[in-house]
């Protein structure tokens, strides 16, 4: 080659940014990269003039008449150069003699690829071809050289990025446990201070009912031996209402009962919803936790969704029921919200046609086997609770959202309510959490919960 063609090889030149602001989703643009093509015609010798002046450059790119044809790496090239004769066999020569000889596998990505990726796909390599350079394509005809050590910086950068956001979450997760904790206390304290009187109203009740009764006996005896009554006594008799008071004091008394009563039930269940679980699991009954998260969302449900519940004979169930009772308020809920949602969009879309079907949760539990597929091993038992509503149903693209939130990865960048369920039942009490919907069929949620 002459002098004047070796000008026209055009000097390598560091492109893209700093890595100092990289990110968990950042991709091999912003990592710096060498531009430096060369055309197979030049020689060993020409090429390695620029590997004296810039001895961080990893490598040349090749390319034919502007095609790109493969790389040749710093290492790979001095590999050469140093062997017996290698001056006299590959200096002089063009270098698509030297990449015939030094041709090896080039791990090509584009520039949008994540960094992570990049760096699990870096270390899939041969042990030979780790210290590599990776060829980073950026727009038609135009590759650069990104140094393998430069991504592995960027790697365990992003990777202590990483893991400080891991622990801050953790952190958070933590300090939201202590608040609910707290909370499950003071609502369990407020309970119970409501319940202290509750309970004298309920035990008063049956004396205050046979006091009223007794003093009714005591009247209408009184009536019959003074028949007739005095004229003072018949006035007092219309002022007080005498008749209307003995047929409606039993009413109001049991009037009070109900009432003492429901308010009994009601704080009973948010006792049980706030249950502080303790270090290991307890046996509870299930049926009786869900009847009061059914009692505590009853103000949303009443008189527009029906409940039915289909109750199997269920044992004990040794469980953390303060956990559980946050997975069955979350389905609950959702299906609710999903419910009463539907039912405002058929009301504001008066030409949808109009069903005679209620909106309707269908709540079934049972104990059922399943086959362990394993000789000499009986079925495993399990307790099953199916939360199923009669509404829209889910598409296939949002029940696939749904299952992701439940991976790691996916739970680590947005917890939602489901993700949660599905921690607390897969996680805490080695069970399943399943969705089964179909448009316009309705949604399954069903919880599976080992017998031990």
């Amino acid at each position: 080659m002459s002098q004047e063609s070796s000008l026209q090889i055009l000097p390598p030149f560091l492109s893209g940014s700093s890595n100092s602001d990289l990110g968990l989703e950042s991709t091999l643009r912003e990592l710096p990269a060498y531009n430096f093509c060369v055309e197979t015609n030049f020689t060993g010798a020409e090429v390695a003039v620029y590997f004296d002046k810039f001895p961080l450059l990893p490598g040349v790119i090749l390319v034919e008449k502007g095609k790109y044809m493969g790389m040749v790496s710093r290492r790979r090239l001095l590999e050469f150069l140093i062997r017996p004769y290698g001056q006299e066999l590959f200096f002089q020569q063009p270098l698509s003699v030297l990449y015939s000889y030094a041709r090896t596998e080039v791990l090509l990505l584009t520039e949008n690829t994540p960094i992570l990726a990049a760096i699990q796909l870096a270390l899939r390599r041969s042990a030979e071809l780790l210290g590599e350079p990776v060829v980073v394509h950026t727009a038609p005809d135009i590759y650069r050289l990104l140094d393998v050590q430069e991504l592995n910086v960027a790697s365990w950068q992003i990777r202590g990025i990483e893991t400080q956001v891991r622990y801050e979450r953790s952190q958070a997760l933590m300090v939201k446990n202590d608040k609910m904790a707290n909370l499950g206390r003071l609502v369990d304290g407020v309970a119970h201070e409501i319940l202290d009187p509750l309970n004298f109203i309920w035990g008063n009740l049956a004396h205050v009912d046979n006091y009223s009764q007794d003093l009714m006996k005591l009247v209408a005896a009184y009536e019959q031996e003074n028949f007739p009554l005095s004229e003072e006594t018949n006035q007092i008799k219309q002022e007080i209402e005498l008749d209307f008071l003995q047929q409606d004091l039993s009413r109001a008394i049991a009037s009070i009962r109900a009432g003492a009563e429901r308010l009994k039930k009601l704080v009973t269940g948010l006792q049980n919803f706030c249950h502080i679980d303790e270090v290991y699991p307890k046996p509870a009954d299930i049926h009786a936790n869900i009847d009061s998260i059914i009692l505590l969302i009853n103000s949303r449900i009443t008189g527009e969704i029906e409940i039915v519940k289909n109750y199997g004979h269920l044992p004990p169930v040794s469980c953390f029921i303060g956990q559980l009772n946050q997975v069955f308020m979350n389905i609950l809920s959702q299906a609710v919200d999903t419910l009463l949602n539907e039912a405002v969009r058929q009301q504001m879309h008066l030409e949808t046609v109009a069903t005679d079907q209620k909106p309707r949760i269908e709540i079934t539990t049972q104990v059922i086997s399943r086959k362990v597929n394993i000789p000499n091993v009986p079925d495993s038992r399990w307790i099953s609770i199916c939360i199923a509503d009669n509404g829209p149903g889910i598409s296939q693209e949002l029940q696939k959202q749904i299952i992701d939130s439940f991976s790691i990865e996916k739970r680590a960048d947005k917890e939602t309510n489901l993700s949660v369920s599905y921690r607390i039942i897969k996680a805490r009490h080695g069970g399943e959490l399943n969705l089964y919907s179909e448009l316009g069929k309705g949604t399954e949620f069903q919880i599976l919960l080992p017998l031990v």
